[in-house]
């Protein structure tokens, strides 16, 4: 499962690799438009659905993956996200988290730009946007979580947690769930 899955641009290549996937988003819109990419892709099911409620059973998943700096963008309690996560997921299987490296932020205020210009996100308010964090004129909010953050949302879970940061552009958070 893919955790705000938005249009659908992670799930076009999962589908390739699992036998079965499952789309959420809140976002009515980008489901709709998910729906319309991924329509050939009959292992594929998309929900709108909040992220820290989810309509799924205990141990249902064998992973859940939460990446594009997914745990940022959630205008929800992020250490209910992971709790969700982890409560889905089985025994022994996996959850991923992802957020950008601090390095790489000229590209990612690009690429927010480049959303803007396209719709799918609102006007980035420049005045506001600066050290991390990206703020468009509508009130959405994109920061990055780093280790010490997230180490932070995790402290009293238990979880045993694996932190590797890739091409100094991203930081994935690696859980097995126990």
């Amino acid at each position: 499962m893919e955790l705000g899955c938005g249009y659908g641009r992670v799930l076009q290549k999962t589908c390739k690799k699992a036998k079965e996937v499952i789309g959420i988003d809140i976002s009515r819109p980008s489901i709709e438009l998910a729906k319309k990419l991924l329509k050939k892709n009959l292992n594929c099911q998309l929900f709108q659905m909040n992220a820290i409620n989810l309509k799924f059973p205990n141990y249902y998943f064998d992973m859940v993956i939460c990446v594009q700096n997914g745990i940022s963008a959630f205008k929800v309690n992020k250490k209910e996200l992971i709790k969700e996560a982890v409560r889905v997921t089985r025994r022994g299987g996996l959850v991923l988290f992802s957020s950008y490296s601090e390095k790489i932020w000229e590209e990612r205020l690009k690429w927010f730009l480049l959303q803007s210009r396209a719709g799918l996100i609102g006007e980035i308010d420049i005045n506001a946007t600066g050290n991390g964090i990206i703020i468009t004129k509508d009130g959405f909010r994109a920061t990055t979580i780093g280790p010490v953050e997230f180490s932070s949302l995790t402290s009293e879970l238990n979880l045993d947690i694996n932190i590797e940061e890739v091409d100094n552009s991203s930081i994935f958070y690696e859980i097995i769930v126990s």
